[in-house]
């Protein structure tokens, strides 16, 4: 890989430790993935923050290190609200613990946004390159808003927090970033239904790039859960969606089902040209199959990826001026919970949990329930593994209904 003088005295220990070991780590990704060079990025957005996940040896290491961030750099979600964690049930050793790593993070320069949707504080243009950890927020930004990113480690984020910079490999060039599979849905969708299509089709996509032929138009949300649940059922990190998503490539010769040209179901002609022979026909009933289990739970948690303003409302307008009888989280950035105080408050005056810095997935406090009902097809899939809790997906609407019975 190819480096220039400036990136080799920092390679040398030119500038001290720390820096030399943030290039340690992205030269050694660029030899692995056999990247050419460094190339700058725009923004970072690292994970590694909840205590729940890294312990004491993540608190050490990133204790140990010292530079500061040369390009806006924000943090993924911790294990806790900062300000309300006696709230959640949260143990004050575990809060300690939690408060040194985020002043760790602020000594190098990032900043103490806890978020799993950094587009929604700053929206990256078309064709910028990042470096992103958060693996719903990679497929966000690659697959809604034609930027590029690798799916980060934490500390290759962290690596490009204080360089500036990573390494041009993957997803960052074009030619990767082609369909390398059909997904066809042949009935419509719409909300959570989106998370449940990714929740189903991502173990059989793998790290593929599929691409979707839907009957009906997801709006960003929707796109949001359906990415959030390929990337955490399969390890998707790009999709694009026919006539929806901005990138839409003409592949190559061989790649197309040059024989099959399905005009008998509607598709024009040149479509086709755009879609991978490689090709996956969902059943739709096992999509309403995952809607339509809905055992009673305990604790009702939404925002899964972040919610945004318009879920946020969504779920204001979902409770018809009714107080929940059950507990209910709501997750969203403390920016734009901030921004939209108003939405808030209406939220906290139903009975709502508005939680701010942190997730269901990453907190230890959902650990102290046995069932949970969600609306994300992420939460779906992780919450079994990492919190030992049962959980259902419903509709933010169904979400609601039962939390006011």
């Amino acid at each position: 890989m190819h480096l220039t003088k400036e990136e080799e005295a920092v390679f040398n220990g030119g500038r001290g430790p720390t820096l030399q070991k943030m290039m340690e780590i992205l030269v050694a990704l660029g030899d692995i993935y056999g990247a050419d060079k460094l190339i700058p990025v725009k923004s970072a957005q690292i994970a590694g923050v909840s205590y729940k996940t890294i312990g004491d040896a993540g608190l050490e290491w990133i204790s140990d290190l010292q530079g500061k961030a040369v390009i806006p750099a924000i943090l993924n979600p911790m294990g806790m609200d900062r300000d309300a964690w006696q709230g959640m049930h949260i143990d004050k050793q575990f809060a300690d613990k939690q408060e040194q790593i985020i002043k760790a993070y602020e000594r190098l320069g990032i900043r103490a946004e806890c978020t799993c949707t950094p587009y929604y504080l700053e929206r990256p243009k078309f064709g910028d390159h990042l470096a992103w950890s958060e693996s719903s927020a990679v497929c966000y930004a690659n697959s809604v808003l034609g930027a590029r990113t690798n799916r980060e480690g934490g500390p290759s984020a962290l690596a490009a927090a204080l360089v500036g910079k990573t390494a041009n490999y993957g997803l960052h060039i074009r030619e990767n970033r082609y369909p390398t599979v059909t997904i066809k849905v042949k009935e419509p969708l719409r909300g959570a239904e989106y998370g449940a299509l990714g929740y189903v089709v991502g173990p059989k996509v793998g790290d593929g790039i599929p691409i979707f032929s839907l009957k009906s138009t997801p709006t960003e949300d929707e796109l949001k859960h359906l990415g959030a649940a390929l990337a955490s059922s399969g390890a998707v990190a790009l999709f694009h969606v026919l006539n929806v998503t901005p990138e839409q490539y003409i592949l190559p010769h061989d790649r197309i089902d040059v024989d099959k040209k399905d005009l008998e179901e509607g598709w024009q002609v040149p479509t086709r040209y755009f879609l991978p022979k490689n090709r996956i026909d969902v059943d739709v009933s096992a999509v309403k199959a995952l809607m339509a289990k809905h055992e009673e739970p305990d604790l009702i948690a939404l925002g899964c990826p972040h919610a945004s303003v318009e879920e946020l409302q969504e779920i204001l307008k979902a409770l018809k001026g009714r107080n929940v009888k059950k507990e209910v989280w709501v997750c969203t950035g403390r920016s734009l919970g901030e921004k939209n105080r108003a939405l808030i408050d209406g939220l906290q005056r139903h009975g709502i949990k508005v939680l701010y810095d942190t997730c269901m997935v990453v907190s230890p406090a959902a650990n102290h329930f046995k069932k949970m009902m969600v609306n994300s097809g992420k939460a779906l899939k992780y919450t079994p593994s990492m919190c030992g809790v049962d959980a259902v997906i419903a509709t933010t609407a169904e979400c609601i209904e039962e939390a006011c019975r």
